[in-house]
């Protein structure tokens, strides 16, 4: 990790450009209760520790980062064709859901490290579109498990069965991936209490991919903050024991109150959590900073980090020379021919979102195109020349 990417460091803004701005195969270990796609509005109660904060969980094409499609267009084709085939059945909503989660675990998927381990959280709402999104992206071969989390509680239906479990999509990033074993003590004779949030490699039945042993947090549970799906401490406990060993670096990219985070810290590895709300984020300070007094080192921060492991490329002539040769001598937005020196360098994704100063970032523009777009990302600058081109032909056609 470099220094701009220290670990224990909870950043406030979109995980798509903060993780972007993160280095190749720097993390051991990704864990993400991401939306559902569930159709719903959470909220926290009044009067709880996470009182304020609310997300969405209803999608839409304006949820989606199109500055960020071209690669995902021309790396991952059948994928967008899969994407388009869920619209023709349930609708845009869900294709927007599901491209939100493509461009996202792409990223994911390249900064995890080769021995690396990934875990989504989900429900039966969307998991099975998750899966093939994720067979694709990671491979069908690095399929690990598909872990049931069944708990009780709650109301039970009239007309069906009871949905009383969660479903988490386990994957590895390669054939040497991390796993400890887990063994739950079956009894206090070593002195332990009996909850199976105490772990043995050598006694015990082997744990099976279904868990049934851990409880919701309740309203009357100590770590209960009043956030809007959160999950038990030994959920994540389990999961940080089983794929990765102390000194690792955990990320949780949608890290909510920090469960994943505090577990984490409890357990003696680095951590690294992202979450888009500022209400959720003084919950992190705030429950990082109470639990044990261990938390007196992490960093918040709500800047995009640079990556250290990919060269910068300086904006010299030569690199000018060759993106002219590679753009056809064309200004990469409006198209229109021109000489080299009528065009300008400029970063295809900004600096604000995540871009850095490489080569495959980098566009040549005429000056208007790029006046125009100024540090907006590329999708700013298409829109408005598509709404320019549609306005000329308007009056060509009123005035012929």
């Amino acid at each position: 990790m470099s220094k701009k990417q220290q670990p224990d460091t909870l950043f406030t803004g979109d995980n798509l450009y903060i993780m972007h701005g993160m280095d190749s195969e720097s993390v051991d270990l990704i864990y993400l209760d991401p939306p559902f796609n569930s159709k719903r509005l959470y909220k926290a109660p009044v009067g709880s520790k996470a009182a304020g904060t609310s997300f969405k969980d209803m999608w839409s094409w304006d949820d989606v980062d199109s500055g960020y499609l071209d690669k995902m267009i021309d790396d991952y084709p059948y994928l967008v064709q899969y994407i388009q085939a869920v619209q023709a059945i349930h609708g845009k909503p869900m294709a927007a859901y599901l491209t939100y989660m493509t461009q996202r675990i792409i990223e994911m998927h390249r900064i995890l490290k080769p021995a690396g381990s990934f875990y989504l959280h989900c429900d039966p709402t969307a998991s099975h579109y998750l899966k093939i999104l994720l067979d694709h992206v990671f491979g069908s071969k690095q399929y690990r498990n598909e872990l049931i989390w069944s708990y009780s509680g709650g109301g039970v239906p009239r007309k069906d069965f009871a949905r009383k479990h969660d479903v988490i999509l386990r994957y590895s990033k390669s054939d040497r991936y991390l796993f400890n074993k887990q063994r739950p003590y079956s009894s206090t004779a070593s002195g332990r209490p009996s909850d199976s949030t105490f772990f043995n490699l050598h006694r015990g039945k082997p744990m099976t991919a279904v868990w049934d042993d851990l409880s919701p947090v309740n309203t009357q549970s100590k770590e209960r903050t009043g956030y809007p799906t959160q999950k038990p401490l030994a959920l994540l406990r389990r999961i940080i024991q089983a794929s990765s060993d102390e000194g690792d670096l955990v990320l949780d990219p949608f890290c909510g109150c920090a469960t994943t985070c505090v577990a984490a810290q409890q357990l003696n590895r680095k951590w690294i959590g992202i979450d888009i709300a500022e209400q959720a984020a003084n919950l992190v300070v705030e429950r990082l900073s109470e639990d044990s007094k261990l938390f007196s080192d992490f960093i918040h921060r709500t800047d995009v980090p640079q990556r250290t492991d990919k060269p910068t490329t300086p904006r010299t002539k030569e690199v000018k020379a060759r993106l002219y040769k590679d753009q056809n001598g064309r200004c990469n937005a409006c198209s229109v021919e021109m000489e080299i020196w009528h065009l300008e360098i400029d970063h295809i994704i900004p600096q604000a979102k995540g871009g850095g100063d490489y080569y495959d970032n980098y566009q040549l523009l005429c000056g208007n195109c790029n006046r125009i777009k100024g540090k907006q990302p590329m999708e700013y600058l298409l829109a408005k020349i598509k709404k320019r081109n549609e306005m000329m032909k308007f009056k060509v056609s009123f005035t012929s």
